[in-house]
């Protein structure tokens, strides 16, 4: 099992969306897809403290806030692993942007987002961002092909 974070920093006088483009990783399971910034906890973390933390080194932007937005299950997601992922949004922030390690960063207009070549199940739960709801969710993927999810809200 592992745990994770993912973030979408949105710059709400811009109404633009920071992701990036996963292209530098050798083996990288997401490689070619556009992501929002996180990664796995360090021991000791809670889910706000690791996002903060991810975000600063992938992006060199320090958020402040983050907002839960839900939760998600991904069973077996690397046909391994099941992953446990906290899914926030993060509207405050300062800093400038660096070369990030994990692929190019794009602030990308909120209205191209979908364009992306986005896991499925992205275009999915980023579309209740705004719906003012929690999620919990299971998205099901077979050998990285969409399969299904199932979400409630609260």
């Amino acid at each position: 099992m592992k745990l994770a974070t993912l973030c979408y920093v949105r710059d709400a006088k811009n109404l633009t969306t920071l992701m990036l483009h996963r292209v530098k990783k050798e083996n990288d399971m997401h490689e070619g897809k556009w992501n929002g910034l996180g990664g796995k906890f360090e021991d000791g973390e809670t889910p706000e403290e690791c996002v903060i933390r991810e975000v600063l080194e992938e992006s060199g932007l320090s958020i402040t806030n983050p907002k839960l937005q839900g939760f998600i299950t991904f069973p077996a997601f690397d046909q391994f692993e099941d992953w446990y992922v906290f899914v926030f949004t993060a509207d405050e922030f300062t800093g400038e942007l660096i070369d990030s390690p994990e692929g190019n960063l794009e602030w990308i207009k909120n209205d191209n987002l979908m364009d992306l070549k986005l896991w499925e199940g992205d275009k999915i739960f980023m579309g209740w961002f705004d719906s003012g709801k929690v999620f919990s969710a299971k998205f099901e993927y077979d050998k990285g092909e969409f399969v299904s999810h199932d979400v409630i809200f609260y």
